[in-house]
């Protein structure tokens, strides 16, 4: 009895010695100077007519973790819907959209941006027309600002669409969130979502300018 027991205590010694080590180099392998497993999200800014819509649309990609409409590209700090709506404050309806640049990629963004929206309309998008509801991407550095406009010349070439592409080309500038009943409206107040969207034609009109690439996720392609 006395040689088994000192055999099992000789056991449970030696795996409590290994399990320790392995914490060990667990928590060292952790130190400042190792390398960090976990991806790091990117922003975009896109202006694509009523901020609902566009919201909805890249909420659909798989690669975007968040979505945010607001307002951007105006005059005046932390503008409510009603001024930017009367066209005066200078500012776009806008969406931030925070992605995982290692499952889609901001060329693919942006080439699906296009095709979520009419880029050859100076007045609007669809049934919404001024200022604010008008079409751009804010760029934050010139890389952006390259792959956009190189979208933009590839759509021209193709000549696919009835007209030139009036989007804007915008440096990025303060981004201001839209007031909380218009963050995931197309979820929270589904039914009036529909119908607005409906009512306004958008679909319908993306069908008929960009056939069966309008609005065709990523993963599709």
């Amino acid at each position: 009895m006395k040689k088994t027991s000192s055999l099992t205590i000789a056991i449970v010694a030696g795996a409590a010695a290994a399990a320790s080590a392995f914490v060990w180099s667990a928590m060292a392998d952790q130190s400042p100077d190792a390398p960090v497993q976990s991806s790091t999200l990117s922003t975009a800014i896109f202006a694509g007519g009523c901020f609902w819509c566009t919201e909805a649309d890249f909420d659909k990609v798989d690669g975007v973790v968040s979505t945010v409409s607001g307002y951007t590209g105006g005059t005046v700090d932390n503008p409510a819907y009603r001024q930017v709506t009367t066209g005066t404050t200078g500012h776009y309806e806008a969406v931030k959209v925070s992605y995982d640049p290692q499952k889609v990629s901001y060329d693919t963004l942006v080439d699906y941006y296009f095709h979520t929206i009419d880029p050859t309309d100076p007045r609007g998008q669809f049934c919404d027309k001024g200022s604010s509801y008008r079409s751009a991407v804010f760029v934050k550095n010139d890389d952006e600002r390259e792959v956009v406009e190189s979208e933009i010349d590839e759509i021209e070439a193709s000549g696919v669409l009835p007209g030139p592409v009036v989007t804007k080309v915008l440096d990025a500038s303060q981004f201001w969130p839209a007031e909380d009943y218009h963050q995931d409206y197309h979820n929270t107040t589904s039914v009036k979502y529909r119908f607005y969207r409906q009512g306004c034609g958008r679909d319908a009109k993306l069908k008929e300018l960009w056939g069966d690439e309008a609005g065709k996720l990523p993963a599709d392609s």
